[in-house]
């Protein structure tokens, strides 16, 4: 069930949502979250902004960081995802809402990861421009008209606060292999789509309703933020970064990443992706080396047969000519498969222009 949020949700119950939504085309009577200053817009409403926070036992961070988004969006909702959280997050984050006064709800997600974090807060929040954010004081609040605008007058479908520009995250991160394992990934999208992209894993990002209601989030852990980029660049979708600025945890708050397992997660949604949006490119190369394989198998049988006119290395032969048929295999799957996703794809266009079209009568 979709959630519009009202300010039901910041006086009594905080972890309520409010009533029911106004019909399509008519003013929220709340007149939810207004436009950072210069933002230009297409209706007369101002577009209702849902930040969205995922928490894993993010007790000592999580209330400064819902402070510091409300000071700089007093009007938006604030949405704490907690995500089993063995502390006290929910609580200190529901208490938060009450003492601010703000829109907004905590919700809570039993399956484990930030994938199924956002997932749910996607479903279950109902809103013009989704802002999504760590809850560990890593990201500058004050920046989020910066990135809010571009979506809001609507140049941007994503709006990607870039770590990279202007050297905070290198002086910050004291994780070398995260950096190594972030400039991997980076080079690998842009050789992958012909992007030219410098944040691929930032996790602070702005969404438009019309791309966060058609995205479908399959992933569940934190390679979330590499799988909405590779979404977006496959769906052509327009994207933005804006360098901003980046700092390690405070003191006391440790982080959930893994950097060899989550790396290697990212890689293989990559993987995942070429697979599933780029099927010719994938299996065409798997044929290469199944028949390039082949082909060193097959040599030895060959220069046998033209000196003897005899084979005597009979299973050798058939491995050569059973990898050669594996070859073609793999070659046709990519050619049915790449048709079936060119199908996909028009559906999703559609799909695409159906959301985007509701937002311009919104």
């Amino acid at each position: 069930m979709t959630l519009p949020l009202t300010p039901q949700s910041a006086s009594g119950d905080a972890t309520q949502a409010g009533a029911t939504a106004p019909e399509a085309g008519q003013p929220r009577p709340d007149q939810a979250a207004s436009l950072p200053p210069g933002a230009g817009q297409t209706c007369s409403a101002s577009p209702y902004i849902a930040v969205i926070l995922p928490a894993y036992n993010e007790a000592s961070t999580i209330a400064d960081t819902m402070r510091s988004f409300h000071q700089a969006l007093p009007d938006a909702a604030l949405i704490v995802v907690n995500n089993n959280s063995r502390d006290d997050t929910a609580t200190i984050a529901a208490r938060t809402l009450h003492e601010l006064g703000a829109r907004g709800t905590v919700l809570h997600e039993t399956r484990q990861g930030k994938g199924n974090a956002v997932r749910r807060a996607f479903l279950e929040i109902d809103a013009d421009i989704y802002v999504m954010a760590d809850a560990d004081l890593t990201y500058p609040a004050e920046r989020v008209h910066d990135l809010i605008r571009p979506v809001a007058e609507g140049r941007a479908d994503m709006v990607v606060g870039d770590r990279h520009s202007g050297g905070h995250y290198a002086a910050e991160n004291k994780r070398a292999l995260h950096g190594f394992g972030n400039r991997l990934v980076q080079r690998m999208v842009n050789r992958l789509f012909r992007a030219r992209l410098v944040d691929i894993m930032s996790g602070y990002r702005v969404f438009s309703r019309a791309f966060v209601k058609t995205y479908p989030i399959l992933v569940e852990g934190f390679q979330i933020e590499t799988d909405v980029t590779l979404h977006a660049l496959n769906r052509r979708m327009r994207i933005l970064e804006i360098p901003v600025e980046y700092k390690d945890r405070p003191e006391g708050s440790f982080s959930k990443l893994n950097t060899v397992s989550d790396g290697v997660r990212v890689i293989f949604t990559i993987v995942k992706i070429l697979r599933h949006y780029r099927p010719l490119a994938f299996f065409t190369a798997l044929s290469a080396v199944f028949c390039v394989a082949g082909l060193a198998a097959g040599m030895p049988v060959l220069e046998e047969w033209m000196q003897m006119r005899y084979i005597a290395r009979v299973p050798l032969a058939v491995l050569a000519a059973s990898l050669e048929i594996i070859a073609v295999v793999l070659l046709a799957v990519g050619i049915m498969l790449d048709s079936l996703s060119h199908h996909e794809q028009h559906r999703a266009e559609l799909q695409y222009l159906q959301e985007y079209g509701k937002k311009r009568h919104r």
